[in-house]
């Protein structure tokens, strides 16, 4: 018996041992491919799935907050992050794209990371000790700041944006903590803990959607928001600890290079305010409008905004510490050559998606947003914004990545007085559409704002380096536009041949019409773009994403 067992016994072991090595050749791979991030190419890649999950699942998160909570509760919930999310972005995000991860990456090109590493913890501290002291006045300052943003509002519904600002103060400390961990993350190239924290943040409030908000309304889902906002720190540590951080309190204000960075810093922080600002007056200005506007204005442009994060700012957020390197070297011939090769990439991706977003926007927000507590005059009030918007996405996407080549060159006032303009501007525009548009006036006046935005960052930019930054961008974006309005054409014709025979009054009709015709309309762009030997189909698709193979110019 044990003679006649032999061999099956030694093939077992051969076929464990077979199964055994494959397992660690993968284990091994997929552990290279996490120590190749530095690439460009891998942390497009990590970026563009990860910032693809994560806008899933905030439209997942808008989908259940509009199906469970009325259009009137819910503008009382979006307006209540317009002050919480001014003070963060003027104090903290503007801080970290434009000041922190150049400084920082000097310290890793110098080898310095000990006195990275104690400059970070004297930001950390000195960012938690402002938010907090924050958190505390502006608990008493609340009441007088909620007319401003919400002047239209009746007393109790201004009471209860009150409350809920209140204790969304308390987000922007686990915010400040976890950008500033993101700085790292994203100095050392190390992609995927930070696109991994966006996840769980939605992940939260989708929970509190789900089971938390029909019992106890918005109030539930806020106590939602701030858990995720804790998660969206924790995420994060275990990545910044391997790397070699360690927190300290150290709260040095004379430490010389943080006075560089608060130098660095204050530009952009007026830039990021100024942003914020231009939202608080929309948010005043539709406070008038319908009930609802606030909600239709903020639902359409968290839609848009998925294609503009996806395809522009993970490529911007991906190559800004290349550009932030050649520029350190002065090898202004690679940094236009990585530039010019991002902004062909984002506008081959974004000006045919613009166009689909825009001939498919109803079917967009009743496949999103259509059910429960959503009506149908929600739906077609915000269809239309999300239209107007959607005019813009090639610029929205190419203003991240033109304002990180000014901070990678350290030049951040440049884009705050551009900012600061554009923000001007979108106001005034603002209140002339309004009143005679509505809130899809809004969205149009965002839109026009975007793209004087994006050219003015464009030409200074180039004016600023002594270089064009490709001198066929321009032919190549008619050439894009081109291609991208006959494929539009096919999303149209499609659309009118699918609703012939399906039932538009189902889920899975409005479905199918979708799928159908965003389908035919890739697949004809995809073709004309492969006729015409378009550079860009190839870059975008190809292992070498602007241009980059570990580490080498193409």
């Amino acid at each position: 018996m044990t003679g006649f067992m032999r061999p099956y016994l030694m093939m077992t072991i051969r076929t464990s041992y077979l199964v055994l090595a494959r397992q660690h050749f993968m284990v091994r791979r997929i552990k290279d491919l996490f120590k190749s991030e530095n690439s460009v190419r891998m942390a497009s890649v990590i970026l563009v799935i990860t910032l693809t999950l994560s806008n899933v699942l905030g439209m997942l998160r808008d989908h259940f907050l509009a199906r469970t909570i009325p259009t009137s509760e819910l503008d009382i919930y979006f307006a209540a992050f317009r002050i919480p999310d001014l003070i963060f972005n003027f104090l903290i995000l503007g801080a970290i794209s434009s000041a922190f991860i150049p400084v920082f990456c000097e310290f890793i090109a110098q080898k310095k990371l000990d006195e990275g590493f104690r400059v970070t913890n004297i930001l950390l501290n000195l960012a938690m000790l402002t938010l907090i002291a924050c958190a505390i006045i502006f608990f008493f300052l609340m009441p007088y700041l909620t007319p401003l943003v919400v002047p239209h509002f009746e007393a109790d519904k201004m009471e209860r944006v009150t409350e809920l600002s209140r204790l969304l103060m308390i987000t922007p400390i686990f915010f400040a903590i976890s950008y500033i961990l993101s700085g790292v993350l994203n100095s050392f190239k190390r992609f995927l803990a930070y696109s991994i924290a966006p996840l769980v943040y939605n992940l939260a409030i989708i929970v509190g959607a789900i089971f938390i908000a029909p019992r106890f309304g918005v109030l539930g889902v806020v106590y939602f928001v701030i858990l995720g906002a804790i998660f969206h720190v924790l995420v994060q540590l275990p990545t910044a600890y391997h790397l070699g951080f360690k927190y300290q309190f150290i709260a040095d204000i004379k430490n010389l290079v943080v006075r560089r960075i608060v130098k660095l810093m204050l530009p952009r922080t007026i830039g990021m305010g100024m942003n914020q600002i231009m939202l608080i007056v929309y948010t005043a200005i539709a406070s008038a409008l319908a009930a609802g506007s606030i909600s239709a204005f903020n639902f359409a442009n968290n839609i848009q905004t998925m294609p503009v994060v996806v395809f522009g700012t993970s490529f911007a957020t991906a190559v800004f510490p290349t550009l932030t390197t050649v520029a350190a070297h002065e090898d202004y011939k690679s940094f236009s050559f990585y530039l010019s090769r991002s902004v062909r990439t984002i506008a081959f991706i974004l000006i045919p998606i613009s166009l689909f977003f825009i001939l498919l926007r109803a079917q967009i927000i009743r496949l999103i947003l259509g059910s429960g507590q959503f009506a149908w005059d929600d739906t077609r009030l915000t269809a239309l914004t999300l239209g107007y918007f959607s005019i813009s996405l090639v610029a929205q996407g190419l203003i991240p990545l033109l304002a990180r080549a000014f901070y990678a060159v350290k030049n951040t006032k440049t884009p705050m007085y551009i900012s600061i303009i554009t923000v001007v501007v979108s106001v005034i525009l603002g209140y002339i559409f309004a009143p005679r548009m509505g809130v899809p006036g809004l969205a149009l006046a965002f839109t026009l704002g975007s793209f004087f935005n994006a050219l003015a960052l464009y030409v200074f930019l180039k004016n600023d380096l002594k270089r064009d930054i490709g001198n066929k961008v321009l032919v190549i974006l008619l050439k894009i536009i081109s291609i991208s309005l006959v494929s539009a054409a096919g999303v149209w014709v499609t659309m009118h041949l699918v609703a012939s025979v399906v039932d538009m009054n189902t889920f899975f009709g409005v479905l199918g019409q979708t799928l159908a015709a965003i389908s035919a309309g890739i697949l004809i762009y995809l073709l004309l773009a492969y006729l015409l030997d378009f550079e860009e189909m190839g870059w975008a698709f190809s292992r070498k994403v602007n241009g980059v193979n570990n580490g080498g110019q193409q």
